[in-house]
């Protein structure tokens, strides 16, 4: 599902500390580091879910983010869980990047109603999770791109 974007963030992982502080506060690595963080946290939490738990419920933030297919820059925050520590290792993202293909792999055969609650988008349905996932990463991957300019 994000096979492209796996392929760019290991053919860029020699650039993890160049930065541009005019396109972002932080640099390469912490928003690779940050997407495979996400990615995995947010599988980790699809596969522990109880799917008759999901309640399909509109949410209109969501709606509007997933019909446009792109999040805004600097508009949100991201939970603790998911920011990368102070030093980022070129190590450290190759582990996370073999685990997050490993996740998504496993997420494929979840049943369609196991389900991850997003702080701003609430409960997510496997479906609408995995759409989160591609837009996030495309959205940092493309703050990346900015940078690497």
């Amino acid at each position: 599902m994000l096979q492209k974007e796996f392929s760019f963030i290991e053919a860029h992982l020699s650039h993890i500390n160049e930065e541009s502080l005019n396109i972002s506060k932080a640099n390469v690595g912490w928003h690779l580091d940050h997407v495979l963080k996400v990615i995995n946290v947010v599988s980790e939490a699809l596969k522990n879910s109880n799917p008759e738990e999901y309640k399909r419920k509109f949410n209109r933030l969501r709606f509007v983010i997933f019909a446009l297919g792109f999040f805004p820059r600097g508009k949100a925050k991201s939970p603790k869980r998911v920011l990368p520590p102070e030093i980022i290792l070129q190590t450290a993202i190759e582990n996370q990047l073999k685990v997050a293909i490993q996740n998504l792999e496993a997420i494929q055969s979840l049943n369609e109603h196991s389900n991850f609650t997003h702080p701003l988008f609430q409960q997510l349905n496997k479906k609408q999770t995995l759409k989160f996932l591609k837009l996030h990463t495309k959205h940092h991957l493309n703050i990346v791109k900015d940078i690497l300019k």
